[in-house]
């Protein structure tokens, strides 16, 4: 009976040390099969920093490409300067029911035909004299930037068909040197008008000029010039002069939607040995009322002058006794642009000019005929542009003169354009 017990826990033992000897083995090959999985997941991971890092060196290679071949590649002159071509073929065409004498399709205002006088009526003009070429030009000296500008186009000459300067320019920091719009007749407060001459109230003057523009902060600056009004010729008499006119102009940005200008000149007009002060003041405002919508609108009163604002009697005329009288006027433009859409716009614009009656003025020689009493012009034009480089051009504009002498002539023309950029 001893025996048979002890047998049995003999046996009982031995079952005992197989049932654990088999669950070590198990647990030391359940380890194993761990350190092989995590010994493929390194080798995958280790893998994987090796393609990322081929990846950036690939689009690094590819950045560095790109950055050596510009989309646009940079012109430069001979002398190492940045520069790019500008400009537009532009066909204009006019139908004058009523008109100027001069046969071409811009602005004549001050020259239509008088009642009881043959006029140039009922004609079709054209030209391609407003087209323009132009270069814009930059490049660094010491520490500031030198930009200059070169624009022509073809309305110089007698017959409006030869080449003439319309800007010639350095600016160097605040300086500018050279033609350009005059400081104080600006065109930025005109409404648009398919007439390159522009209408009454308005001045298209580019000028010799030094100027310089100070800025008291990113909303204000005033501009300082000196400039050559070239008002030459006063009947048969010359105008000369020893000092520049002087111009000043204070712009004001109020807020995102309107801007400002205050704008005043003084030369002195000189013919023989009598000199007069010629002297002007404008102001001019822009005004976005909703996104789209533009009101525009620009005064001007000016005494002794004709050379700044466009379509004025003479500035200064001579008496018999070569004594000088001066014209003085008042003049406004205004109007509003809507846009219709990205390709489609238009403009309603109007404006006038009366001039003050001096009869010294009108009893010098040559002037009670010609001199005209009030001159205004309404307009209205639609521009559409089917694809970015062209445009085309339709407006409808007529005005009336008055002289002195209460006499009327009429302007009543359909003008066309058609303008390629590039």
């Amino acid at each position: 009976m001893q025996r048979t017990l002890m047998m049995s826990m003999i046996a009982l033992s031995m079952g005992g040390m197989s049932v654990a000897a088999q669950a070590q083995t198990q647990q030391q090959n359940e380890i194993e099969q761990l350190r092989q999985e995590v010994q493929a997941l390194r080798s995958l991971v280790e893998q994987q920093k090796v393609q990322n890092a081929q990846t950036a060196t690939a689009i690094a290679n590819v950045q560095r490409t790109a950055a050596t071949v510009p989309a646009n590649p940079v012109l430069k002159t001979a002398k190492g300067a940045e520069f790019n071509l500008y400009g537009n073929v532009r066909l204009d065409a006019s139908y004058k029911v009523d008109g100027g004498p001069i046969d071409w399709p811009y602005n004549q205002i001050n020259n239509v035909a008088l009642e009881g006088t043959a006029g140039n009526s009922d004609r079709l003009s054209s030209t391609l004299s407003a087209t323009r070429l132009g270069l814009d030009f930059k490049t660094q000296a010491a520490e500031q930037e030198v930009k200059g500008k070169i624009e022509v186009d073809f309305l110089g000459g007698a017959n409006f068909d030869n080449l003439r300067i319309r800007h010639a320019y350095v600016n160097y920091g605040n300086w500018l040197l050279g033609q350009t719009w005059s400081n104080f007749a600006v065109p930025d407060y005109m409404p648009e008008t398919i007439d390159a001459n522009a209408y009454v109230g308005g001045a298209v003057k580019r000028t010799p000029q030094v100027r310089y523009t100070a800025k008291f902060n990113p909303q204000t600056n005033l501009v300082l010039a000196a400039e050559d009004p070239k008002d030459k010729l006063v009947t048969d008499k010359v105008i000369t002069q020893r000092l520049p006119a002087f111009t000043a102009r204070l712009n004001h940005q109020f807020a995102d939607n309107l801007n400002v200008s205050v704008r005043a000149m003084g030369h002195e007009k000189r013919i023989n040995s009598e000199e007069e002060m010629a002297w002007g003041v404008g102001v001019g405002a822009k005004y976005d009322v909703v996104p789209g919508t533009t009101l525009k609108a620009d005064y001007y009163h000016v005494k002794g002058d004709s050379s700044f604002v466009s379509f004025a009697n003479k500035g200064v005329v001579v008496e018999a006794d070569g004594s000088l009288v001066q014209n003085e006027f008042d003049s406004i433009m205004l109007g509003v642009t809507q846009k219709f859409s990205d390709k489609l716009h238009g403009t309603l614009g109007y404006g006038y000019m009366t001039f003050d009656k001096d009869q010294n003025y009108l009893d010098a020689p040559g002037s009670a005929a010609t001199a005209n009493k009030n001159l205004w012009q309404a307009w209205a034009n639609v521009f559409y542009s089917p694809t970015k480089p062209l445009s085309f051009g339709l407006e409808y504009v007529y005005g009336e003169r008055e002289t002195f002498a209460s006499k009327t002539g009429e302007d009543n023309r359909l003008n066309a354009v058609a303008i390629y950029n590039f």
